[in-house]
């Protein structure tokens, strides 16, 4: 009987085991087709983008069509670069930072102070439907907010408007969350020692969460920095270098679709993406090395 029971037990060892070394097969397999698209991307952005990469495309503003034909006839590198779409785009993120972050952290703050009233569960479920709003509407918003009663045209601040829109969802549901992951201990602590509510707030809740607060802006900014519908609706582009925010304004994603619209420019379509998709991916690396950091 032992003999019986042995054999019995060897051959479900096996079979378990076979089913084991399929079922992992199957995810690897699974797992390579799914980031094997994610590489052929990138093997094609660099591919083709890294020969436009110098100084040059990052300190000068774009050539027109006939620079740019002529030096594609005499199998030249295109000149200029897209200086007027990288400090468009760092004007315009910056400024919808200073809108956004403000907002969207004390918005937080308010949710997961009072988690069961009618007015943070009606914040909550506006702030849900906001993040799946498409970012065209968003532009339009914009549009209607800013461009034809404040600025009476096309402008960086409008841009910037529009992206704050867009961050705002990701930094008020991260905060929430991240205060909620807080020991309320602390808070405790704080108030026991006769610490004035506010000050709680400022120098414990904040400070503690701070790794997470950061996490949730910094993954917000990444969502923003390739939109391109809100900001034909509301910067427009621009063929300079601009600061002023009440003047249209370029930015990268801006210039791609300019550069998609003549033939003469597909080269730097995509030193263009590369560009972006480094500035995105970097946002994306800090955002993950902080969020692990913080567990």
């Amino acid at each position: 009987m032992s003999t019986i029971a042995n054999k019995i037990l060897t051959d479900n060892l096996k079979t378990r085991t076979l089913k084991n070394k399929a079922f992992k097969s199957l995810v690897v397999a699974l797992s390579v087709i799914t980031i094997l698209p994610i590489i052929l991307i990138i093997y094609k952005l660099i591919a083709k983008g890294i020969k436009q990469i110098s100084f040059d495309f990052i300190l000068k503003t774009p050539p027109d069509t006939f620079e740019a034909m002529t030096a594609l006839t005499n199998g030249e590198t295109i000149p200029g670069g897209i200086a007027n779409g990288i400090t468009g785009t760092l004007l315009m993120v910056i400024l919808a930072s200073v809108i956004a972050i403000p907002v969207g952290v004390v918005t937080g703050i308010y949710l997961y102070e009072n988690p069961g009233k009618f007015l943070a569960n009606l914040i909550r479920n506006v702030s849900d439907i906001l993040q799946g709003v498409p970012s065209i509407v968003l532009g339009l918003i914009a549009y209607m907010w800013i461009v034809k009663p404040v600025t009476n045209g096309f402008s960086a601040l409008a841009g910037s408007v529009s992206l704050s829109i867009m961050m705002l969802p990701m930094i008020v549901r991260s905060t929430e969350e991240t205060l909620k992951m807080i020991p309320q201990t602390i808070k405790e602590a704080a108030l026991a020692l006769g610490v004035p509510y506010y000050k709680v707030i400022i120098r414990v809740l904040i400070p503690t969460s701070f790794s997470g607060l950061l996490t949730g802006i910094l993954l917000g900014i990444s969502r923003v920095l390739g939109e391109t519908a809100p900001l034909m609706l509301t910067a427009l582009g621009s063929t300079i270098i601009n600061f002023n925010v009440s003047k249209p304004t370029s930015a990268i994603p801006l210039l791609i679709w300019e550069f998609y619209n003549d033939p003469n420019m597909v080269d730097l379509i995509w030193s263009s993406s590369l560009l972006l998709m480094a500035m995105v991916l970097t946002l994306n690396i800090m955002s993950k090395r902080i969020a692990a950091r913080t567990k």
